[in-house]
């Protein structure tokens, strides 16, 4: 029997070409796009999921409470991992880390004449009893008992030494900031897996860090990372409520409340507001589920659509089954065996589109994903291209197998308003989501090119951004003091200066200021931007009073402030007067005009610039037109001061346009799937009006007969179908539009949904599907009408 249902289904597959091959690129391509996300969320679902203790391991937050407004960091005291360790026994392990992105700028390992560019991390003693780090070669606790031993990773060792034995002893150089010095290698690990989201090269003992900066453990203090492996059985709700004031009683009026988070949701779950957790990459990911489904759900719409439609040619061989004793639920599973032989073989296809594919795939995405039959991928695909079969061939089957033998055999049986209405229902569905898909990919681009249009306040073109070591001589002088000197007298430089924090959100925060007419009971976080002479001028941040910092050593004990600083202190006439901070008085010299200096996502913030004479970031503004060239120089003298390095530089604009990196992609991937959706859609609709032409052939021959024109039979054809796509517009626009405001209020600065996007939506959406139709519709209406009427 089963031979059979396979004969038969193979034979009605062959039997109209046109049908199977519209299935067959509709499903092959919803499969083959809806396995490509499933590979993409995959992967993201299992960020940071790399330690054996990921069900115990967590992150220490912190909430600061600043003038009514609650900003959650990561950073946190270096005194907390040690106290909660001892006081709390819920703590089985706690380690203080200073990850590689604490760093403005990266580490410099070097050997011999090899020079490299290296992240580094800092340790305390619990590190290795939480995290996964596999030593190759070294003791790895020696590392967190000696200050002046560190550990390098696998891959390092190899470009370093070519190889990763016998490196146990070896002295290397480190240069970064104040940890300048030899250390002597005491291990080798192997180098974090992919699916970490924090890499480093370089292990150091903690307590090397805080003997260099003795405030990081105070508690006033809130800088490196705290992390904790909880006993099993912890109650994190009980947990968190005990630990929420637990700085005050280190602190007093401290201003902060601690909660723990799970180790691996910081890469999902990394955005917060008002304290709670509030989005993140998981959106993405329920973005792009959605789209998934919806992508399936279209394809299999046609499936049904088409099947339904071309059930008629169907009908005496089930009323010659039913008449033989064929029971219903036997006609089914026929049916439905069927649809499932039709979604295995567009499985097929898809395999061979997606490994096309991929490549570009990665490329968008930024990934490295891979199609590795695993068991669980097995499984999954079989999964869903299963449930895709019974879903697409549900409806057809249940149709077709309830036509009654009586009637069939007759040749009464004819087109219910029922079905009518259910197929209309299902094109009305289809370009429904068409048309939400095209209005989407329509804001979101408005969005990205705001945001890359958008005037921050500041220059960013023609401004290249790059490292330099940071050397001292002996005199306590460093050379990149002369490095830069030696850059503003190059050809083509406009001017040249230095920083330490940058304007894309890396940035340090500082709070307890103390001015005149400050009320006690108010304190303000400020943003603290490090810069050196020449900064201010390169990028273009306007003074709007005062002036900018002095050009001598007086420059250290001034400050310049934002308007919104100025505004959140209530400071009147506020050039020439001092503050304090961390004990020390600084004068207020001038006062700059506002400017974005983190995502558009944040408001301006209350900011201050302090002058340090040279930081370990070099900006420099180039005359237009003289890129190529100047850049050249400069390479040659950053060679000349830093040789063995690779000069490696960013565009001010391009380091911008990285902070929005995942909505970017989103934009390009969206733009991708609503396109294949588009097209899916179509592929359903021109087969509906092939199928609608040769149904109505013999009406299109007796109006050409009584004389009606080719363009009044296409314009009958093509009536229906725009009166479906245009109900199907109307209902998509007030789902679109509560769906797209609400991502656009996630950005402090955003477009307003306008009604030439949804003008342009629905324009686009009937110009497709005339498109589509037009040609089975002129087919059909230029067809000699004796062919059709000669049977009559």
């Amino acid at each position: 029997m089963l031979k059979n249902y396979f004969k038969i289904a193979w034979r009605n597959l062959i039997k109209d070409r046109q049908f199977t091959i519209l299935n067959l690129v509709g499903l092959s391509t919803g499969l083959a796009c809806a396995l490509l996300i499933f590979l993409w969320i995959s992967d993201e679902l299992n960020k940071d999921k790399y330690n054996n203790n990921d069900q115990q391991l967590y992150q220490v937050m912190q909430n600061i409470k600043h003038d009514g407004i609650i900003e959650t960091t990561e950073n946190t005291g270096g005194l907390l991992a040690n106290a909660l360790k001892t006081e709390l026994p819920e703590v089985e392990y706690a380690a203080t880390v200073v990850p590689p992105s604490w760093f403005s700028s990266k580490g410099i390992i070097s050997f011999n004449d090899k020079r490299l560019k290296v992240g580094g991390q800092f340790i305390s003693k619990d590190y290795f009893n939480i995290f996964n780090c596999n030593f190759l070669e070294g003791n790895k606790n020696k590392i967190t008992s000696d200050k002046h031993s560190i550990a390098i990773s696998d891959e390092l060792a190899l470009k370093l030494f070519h190889t990763t034995h016998d490196l146990v002893g070896k002295t290397i150089g480190w240069n970064q900031d104040e940890f300048d010095g030899s250390y002597l290698i005491t291990g080798i690990f192997k180098k974090n897996p992919a699916n970490a989201s924090e890499r480093f090269d370089v292990l150091f003992n903690f307590d090397l860090f805080s003997e260099k900066r003795p405030f990081i453990v105070q508690w006033g203090n809130s800088d490196p990372r705290t992390y904790v492996v909880l006993k099993e059985g912890t109650n994190i709700q009980q947990f968190n409520a005990k630990i929420k004031n637990f700085q005050d009683s280190k602190l007093k009026n401290s201003g902060t409340t601690l909660f723990v988070r799970r180790f691996s949701d910081q890469y999902l779950y990394a955005q917060y507001k008002d304290g709670r957790q509030a989005g993140g990459r998981i959106e993405y990911v329920r973005l792009f589920s959605i789209i998934a489904i919806f992508l399936l759900v279209i394809a299999c719409i046609n499936f049904m659509n088409l099947s339904t439609a071309k059930a008629a040619g169907r009908i005496k061989e089930v009323g010659i089954k039913k008449a033989v004793g064929a029971s219903r639920f036997t006609l089914i599973v026929q049916y439905l065996g069927e649809s499932v032989l039709m979604s295995f073989l567009s499985l097929i296809l898809a395999i061979v589109l997606i490994s096309v594919l991929l490549p570009a795939f990665n490329s968008i995405t930024g990934k490295e994903l891979t199609l590795n039959f695993s068991g669980q991928l097995i499984i999954t695909v079989i999964c869903i291209t299963l449930l895709t079969g019974l879903i697409a061939g549900s409806y057809p089957a249940l149709y077709i197998s309830g036509f009654k033998p009586a009637l069939v055999l007759k040749g009464k049986l004819k087109t219910s308003i029922g079905e009518l209405w259910i197929r209309k229902g299902l094109v009305v569905f289809q370009f429904t989501l068409s048309v939400i898909a095209i209005i989407a990919v329509l804001t979101v681009y408005k969005q990205i090119n705001y945001i890359q249009s958008k005037n921050l306040g500041y220059n960013r073109d023609n401004v290249i951004d790059f490292s330099i070591p940071f050397v001292m001589d002996s005199a306590g002088i460093s050379n990149a003091v002369a490095f830069v000197n030696e850059i503003r007298n190059i050809p083509g430089v406009v001017s040249a200066g230095s920083h330490s924090h940058n304007l894309i959100g890396d940035h340090g925060g500082i709070s307890g200021f103390e001015w005149p007419g400050k009320d006690p009971s108010k304190d303000i976080s400020f943003a603290n931007l490090e810069m050196g002479n020449g900064f201010l001028q390169t990028v273009g941040i306007k003074i709007k009073e005062g002036r900018n910092f002095s050009d001598n050593a007086n420059a250290l004990n001034e400050i310049v402030f934002n308007e919104a600083a100025i505004k959140s202190m209530g400071l009147k006439n506020p050039i020439g007067k001092t503050i304090k901070f961390w004990g020390r008085p600084h004068q207020i010299v001038g006062i700059t005009e506002d400017f974005n200096f983190e995502s558009l996502y944040e408001i301006v913030k209350p900011c201050f610039f302090q002058m340090f004479p040279i930081g370990p970031n070099i900006v420099v503004k180039i005359k237009a037109g003289t890129e190529k060239q100047t850049i050249e120089r400069i390479e040659k003298c950053y060679v000349s001061f830093n040789k063995g390095l690779l000069f490696d530089y960013k565009f001010l604009d391009e380091e911008y346009r990285a902070l929005y990196i995942s909505e970017n992609r989103v934009a390009v991937l969206s733009k991708c799937f609503a396109g294949i959706a588009i097209l899916i859609s179509c592929l359903g609709l021109f087969g509906l009006a092939a199928f609608t032409a040769q149904r109505r052939q013999k009406e299109i021959g007796i109006r050409k007969v009584v004389g009606a024109s080719v363009t009044s039979v296409v314009a009958m054809l093509s009536k229906d179908f725009l009166k479906l796509v245009i109900i199907a517009a109307f209902t998509a626009f007030p789902l679109v539009w509560w769906a797209m405001n609400d991502w656009l209020n996630g950005f402090a600065y955003h477009i307003k949904m306008s009604a030439d996007t949804f003008f342009i939506a629905a324009l686009s959406i009937v110009l497709i599907t005339l498109l589509t139709i037009s040609f089975q519709s002129i087919k059909a209406a230029t067809a000699n009408p004796v062919k059709s009427l000669r049977s009559e």
